[in-house]
């Protein structure tokens, strides 16, 4: 089953959940807000995902940037950053789609197409 983590709020979020049901794709959607992923999922959907592991932040959040976290990052270690990540959804850049075979972070329609056939 295909999952998305999304934010009610967020309107990429909206745009990517419509363009779901307009494609017709079924899909189990968790809030990244109250349900956000533990470390051991995100090191999962990291590994999977093949991505730095900056992308999974959520480099425009207001979080973010109260945390000064671009400066802050630059001397963090993985582990420092994966236990960062899991302690607010709110710090996770989304939406972030998984299948069985592979994981997405951010909306791009073109990367969602090929990733869902």
């Amino acid at each position: 089953m295909t999952k998305i983590y999304c934010y009610n709020r967020c309107s990429t979020c909206k745009k990517a959940l419509e363009w779901l049901d307009e494609n017709g794709v079924k899909y189990e959607k968790i809030d990244i807000k109250t349900n956000h992923p533990d470390e051991a999922t995100l090191r999962n959907l990291h590994k999977k995902s093949g991505l730095p592991l900056k992308r999974f932040f959520n480099t425009s959040g207001i979080l973010y940037r109260e945390m000064n976290l671009s400066e802050k990052l630059k001397t963090m270690s993985e582990d420092e950053q994966f236990k960062l990540l899991a302690s607010d959804g709110m710090l996770v850049k989304r939406p972030i789609l998984v299948t069985d075979s592979a994981v997405c972070v951010g909306f791009k329609e073109a990367e969602w197409k090929g990733v869902l056939g």
